[in-house]
């Protein structure tokens, strides 16, 4: 039997490094300070990158370090690390591809919404906010999805205004009840990176030891993959998304 080395040599069938990827068309439905755009979450085991491909806007961040505001525009690069509350906020036309560690996690389950904290402590009640019908007319998809953020942004604009008064301890709630809504789902979490990106890596180790002794037998199972979005217009967090099912 092969060992798992050889077997990784063969290659990782993934994108790149276990990403995941879609394309985000952000929203432009007024909140109430008068911005548009789409619900700050913060993810808590993965990066996130934003490549921007059209129309103009910003993200907020929000972190222990306080809000930024990070322009976007056409080729703009931009990326954060776990516990980065985050933002999208569009100013015409803002479209994104999305760059997302884990083979997707962050639309998979790695996100938590800024929601006011007495939803936040009850795990049935936010699930039950921030959970969107599978089906229905366009309209009322899209009205709980406004729901959804607009609450988000109610508990976002709180812990901002403790930020600005110098006062750490509601972000640091916040951090600690995410934790505890996801503290269940991370066993399931843990399987999606180790045949992720974890099996990225392996793959590559193994090329290497491979290509080190002068072994160019991998070289002859090079495959092309190609793929179409698995559904195209999702409400999101964010926008809407065209995603890709990319395993």
């Amino acid at each position: 039997m092969a060992s798992t080395a050889d077997m990784s040599a063969v290659g990782y069938d993934g994108l790149p490094g276990g990403i995941g990827v879609s394309r985000l068309e952000v929203y432009d439905w007024e909140a109430a300070d008068g911005l548009r755009g789409g619900t700050p979450h913060v993810h808590l085991s993965c990066s996130e990158g934003y490549a921007v491909t059209g129309g103009r806007g910003a993200v907020q961040t929000l972190t222990a370090s306080g809000l930024e505001q990070t322009e976007l525009t056409p080729g703009a690069l931009v990326w954060f690390t776990p516990g980065t509350i985050h933002r999208l906020v569009n100013e015409g036309g803002l479209t994104i591809i999305v760059l997302m560690q884990n083979c997707g996690l962050p639309e998979a389950g790695d996100a938590v919404l800024t929601l006011p904290p007495p939803l936040l402590a009850d795990p049935d009640a936010y699930r039950a906010a921030v959970t969107l019908p599978e089906a229905g007319p366009e309209e009322v998809l899209e009205a709980a999805a406004r729901r959804r953020r607009d609450l988000a942004l109610e508990g976002f604009a709180a812990l901002r205004k403790a930020g600005e008064a110098g006062d750490p301890e509601p972000l640091a709630a916040f951090h600690r009840a995410a934790a505890a809504l996801v503290r269940p789902l991370v066993g399931r979490w843990r399987g999606r990176w180790r045949d992720g990106a974890a099996a990225a890596s392996a793959a590559t180790g193994a090329q290497l030891d491979r290509l080190e002794r002068g072994d160019a037998d991998h070289l002859a199972q090079a495959r092309l993959r190609s793929q179409r979005p698995a559904a195209r217009g999702r409400f999101g967090m964010c926008g809407r998304l065209d995603v890709y099912d990319i395993g």
